[in-house]
């Protein structure tokens, strides 16, 4: 079974784009409320928006599975990443609107979880570990770069608009200073997009766990605001916004090349 697709670069920069994934199975997806069955909380076009960066020659991970089948950007032991503050799990129950993913009693069993975590989440970490050990062990240094996007606007877990582009850094422990710094410079010479650092999402599993800038792996997650490159409501994808947006990624993604 096919969980993910790797495109292998020749540049110290892997992008994980762990929900891009829309696949749901059919015993799953029986015991879906219907307005789930539309995963509503993928990462829409993540992966088209990103594809551009095979000619900067990045490595681009990218899963099959939608997120309500496992969340790969949750810890295989399920504990909140945002202790006190709304978010969802390993094997979500609830969407990202507040309505729940399943149907009266069709909620995934400890045994279950366990499965899809055996079935879907170890191989695509495995992929991820072994394209990081690849890429340093060929250029001294790897940068992750998590690649990530929302809905502006989501009551259930933050309050008001979300800024346009939202850098986690895990406060500035996974990835090297001089990088963080690069990375805000960037974004503070535009006047296009709004911007918070280290905010509401400072970094998921995979960013906090990868992350080693002491041992030459930066890890950085980006989380745009939809609305900036697609419909939110149909999930149609804009060409014309998005090939704006664009323009100020590539700067982020050469910024990281650059940065030793």
């Amino acid at each position: 079974m096919k969980t993910h697709a790797l495109h292998r670069g020749n540049q110290p920069l892997l992008i994980s784009l762990p929900h891009d994934g829309e696949i749901i199975p059919s015993g799953i997806a029986a015991r879906l409320v219907p307005s789930a069955l539309r995963v509503p909380d993928t990462d829409w076009h993540v992966s088209r928006l990103y594809a551009f960066a095979r000619d900067l020659g990045a490595s681009i991970l990218v899963p099959t599975h939608s997120r309500y089948v496992v969340d790969l950007n949750r810890p295989p032991d399920d504990v909140s990443l945002y202790p006190g503050q709304n978010t969802t799990g390993l094997c979500p129950v609830v969407q990202f609107s507040g309505e729940p993913v399943y149907l009266d009693g069709g909620q995934p069993t400890a045994g279950e979880i366990a499965e899809r975590v055996e079935l879907y989440w170890r191989p695509y970490h495995a992929a991820l570990a072994g394209e990081i050990q690849r890429i340093h062990a060929e250029h001294g240094r790897c940068t992750l770069w998590e690649g990530h996007s929302i809905r502006s606007v989501v009551p259930f877990l933050f309050e008001g608009r979300l800024p346009d582009f939202n850098l986690g850094t895990v406060g500035g422990s996974s990835c090297r200073i001089a990088l963080r710094e690069q990375l805000v410079g960037v974004l503070e010479a535009q006047a296009d997009y709004s911007f918070v650092v280290d905010g509401r999402f400072k970094g998921g599993y995979i960013t906090r766990h990868y992350g080693r800038p002491e041992q030459g792996v930066d890890a950085v997650q980006l989380e745009l605001a939809q609305v900036n490159y697609m419909d939110e409501v149909s999930y149609a994808y804009d060409s014309e916004r998005a090939a704006r947006l664009q323009v100020l990624i590539r700067r982020l993604l050469e910024a990281a090349l650059d940065s030793r």
